[in-house]
């Protein structure tokens, strides 16, 4: 059993930290979580701009991400009613159309293979026995490569990758197809669409990704007599015989154990002063990141687009979310485009432009916004690419683990990864005898 000065400290109130904290806390282990900014969720979190709730990135959620389901359940929240469920379906406007009907698996997704709009049958069968290879291999592969060099090798063709595989390989890896991991890409296709119709579903949450998770997961720990501070960060970590110590600009504090789930760039700051955790220090500044760009657009309330989600081929923009049908707030668009481009080029005004004319091009939206907003996450996450050496959630020292979703896993950079990566890291603490 653990000892009864068991005492952790967690640096970070992203997904991955407040994930480890509720882990713990539901063990009735004392938890204080460090978060050195205002508010919850790190790279995942709610903004507040011109009197409108928004979230800094418009990321979904799969069926496949139990781990994260089942944590928003058991600080309170409903899956039924925090999120928008929809069967697996990707649009590209006048281009391409996948719909699962709901079948047992792997039926659900050879017919939506069959019946898909846009591609000729060859293709369809093409697409299907890929799958199909895929999973007689276990989507395992022998040596890495990437995504693009793995489909052209299975002889998909260059308008199937780039209307249906290209769009969920940037969408999941956030990665440029001819750098994204094949090995992590088949993770990701072995999960959501060779696994049941539900694990295929897109979940599109209606409240803002604070509010979904961190924000009750802080609650939750204050009612297990643990504390969240926000505005608070850490300045150094000290390791002790018994303990750790972390400096902090209020004082310092003495705890059994540490998880540090901060930023990669926080973590490896911390990590670079302490000789044993120096090596993970470099491994984790070896990485390379990749963006996201959200523009949000308000149209007046009765534009609306075709779909919740809806994809274009060939434009700035990859994927729209209409946030009326989501969210209930009429009229407001939000433009992803993943990974890096040709838009990066653009100032905020210029790419919100191209975005709208976009808009009137594809969809005959000929109204001008009312305002617009955009958010860019230059290190939204690492760039998933091939053979990437990842720090495991362990280290040297038996009293100080490691969190974020950069950490070593089957997942590339998603909320899934995060939380798993703070569930391991909080069970190796109570796993100790």
């Amino acid at each position: 059993m653990l000892h009864k000065q068991t005492k952790v400290s967690i640096i970070g109130g992203g997904y991955a930290g407040m994930a480890a904290a509720v882990t713990l806390a539901a063990q009735g282990i004392p938890v204080i979580v460090f978060e050195s900014a205002k508010h919850l969720g790190g790279r995942a979190r709610g903004v507040l701009q011109n009197n409108t709730q928004l979230d800094n990135g418009q990321h979904i959620l799969l069926g496949c991400y139990r781990e994260t389901l089942n944590i928003i359940e058991k600080v309170g929240g409903n899956i039924g009613q925090d999120f928008l469920r929809l069967p697996l379906q990707l649009t590209l406007h006048h281009c391409f159309e996948l719909k699962a009907p709901n079948l047992p698996a792997p039926l659900h997704l050879l017919a939506a293979l069959l019946l898909a709009k846009g591609l000729s049958f060859s293709e369809r069968i093409s697409a299907g026995r890929f799958m199909l290879t895929m999973r007689r291999i276990k989507f395992k592969l022998r040596d890495d490569t990437n995504a693009l060099d793995l489909l052209r090798t299975y002889k998909q063709s260059e308008d199937l990758i780039r209307m249906m595989w290209e769009p969920i390989c940037i969408s999941a890896l956030n990665t440029p197809i001819n750098k994204a991991s094949a090995q992590v890409f088949l993770n990701v296709l072995r999960d959501s669409l060779n696994g049941s119709f539900a694990d295929s579903e897109m979940l599109l949450p209606r409240v803002d990704f604070s509010a979904l998770f961190p924000n009750r997961a802080a609650e939750f720990v204050a009612k297990h007599s643990g504390k969240v501070l926000t505005s608070c960060g850490v300045e150094a970590i000290i390791p002790r015989d018994d303990g750790v110590e972390l400096v902090t600009a209020q004082g310092s504090h003495h705890f059994s154990h540490l998880i540090c789930a901060a930023s990669p760039a926080s973590s490896a700051r911390l990590f670079s002063t302490i000789p044993a955790l120096a090596s993970i220090a470099d491994q984790i500044n070896a990485i390379s990141y990749q963006p996201i760009y959200t523009v949000y657009l308000q149209y007046p309330a009765h534009v609306v687009l075709p779909h919740a989600m809806l994809g274009f081929d060939h434009c700035f923009t990859q994927w729209l979310f209409d946030k009326g049908r989501i969210a209930g707030q009429h009229g407001l668009i939000a433009a992803v485009i993943s990974a890096e481009g040709l838009h990066q080029a653009l100032s905020h005004d210029q790419l919100a432009q191209k975005i709208a004319l976009e808009l009137c091009d594809q969809l005959g939206i000929i109204e001008e916004p009312l305002w617009h907003q955009v958010i860019a996450e230059k290190r939204a996450t690492f760039s998933c690419e091939v053979n990437l050496s990842r720090p495991a959630n362990t280290t040297p020292n038996n009293n100080i683990l490691l969190a974020g979703d950069f950490t070593a896993g089957d997942y590339p950079s998603t909320l899934e990864g995060a939380v798993m990566s703070g569930i391991n890291a909080a069970n190796e603490i109570i796993s100790t005898r």
